[in-house]
């Protein structure tokens, strides 16, 4: 994988992570969506298309309601996503490594949104005088905090869990004469 795809993959996930919670909200953080972008934009879509599937019926079961803990499905997908796409061809056991992956990370996603709805709070009490005194300004920076926060947790939980799982398997690849003789 090229550096350019792994920076894209990686605001990819920033993104999504945007939209789980924060911003537009328009379900491009869901699994089936998530995952599909992640493979066309690795040049596989079908590949992303699968595992955003099987991600999507795990992710069915979640039911975000009022303060519960819940699994960040968006940048977990990018990162299943990607994983599959790239791959794939490898063997049978890169879609359950994938899904694994992917599990893992929206476990640690829905930790990491805790940690940015503490920083909110911790923002907005310090902002609290002003914008008891409705203040445009303090208003306007604690919406954009919120939002760059958020931005910044699903772009970092992407790049750590896509080089967390990403350089192990590329060095595995690597090192496997085998798999490199079964493509040609």
């Amino acid at each position: 994988m090229s550096a350019p795809d792994f920076l894209l993959l990686v605001l990819l996930g920033g993104v999504l992570g945007l939209d789980m919670v924060s911003f537009p909200q328009a379900m491009l953080s869901r699994p089936l969506v998530a995952a599909t972008i992640a493979g066309a934009l690795l040049g596989r879509a079908e590949y992303g298309l699968l595992i955003g599937a099987t991600l999507e019926l795990i992710a069915l079961e979640t039911l975000p309601v009022g303060a519960s803990r819940y699994p960040e499905w968006g940048s977990a997908s990018v990162v299943g996503g990607a994983l599959f796409a790239r791959f794939s061809e490898v063997g049978a056991g890169a879609l359950p490594i994938a899904v694994l992956a992917a599990l893992a990370t929206a476990w640690a996603g829905g930790w990491t949104m805790v940690s940015v709805r503490r920083l909110n709070g911790l923002i907005a009490r310090r902002t609290r005088g002003s914008l008891e005194r409705g203040s445009r300004s303090a208003v306007a920076t604690v919406q954009l905090a919120g939002l760059a926060a958020d931005f910044v947790r699903g772009a970092l939980l992407t790049l750590v869990a896509l080089a967390a799982t990403l350089i192990p398997a590329l060095r595995a690849t690597r090192v496997t004469p085998l798999v490199a003789l079964r493509r040609e």
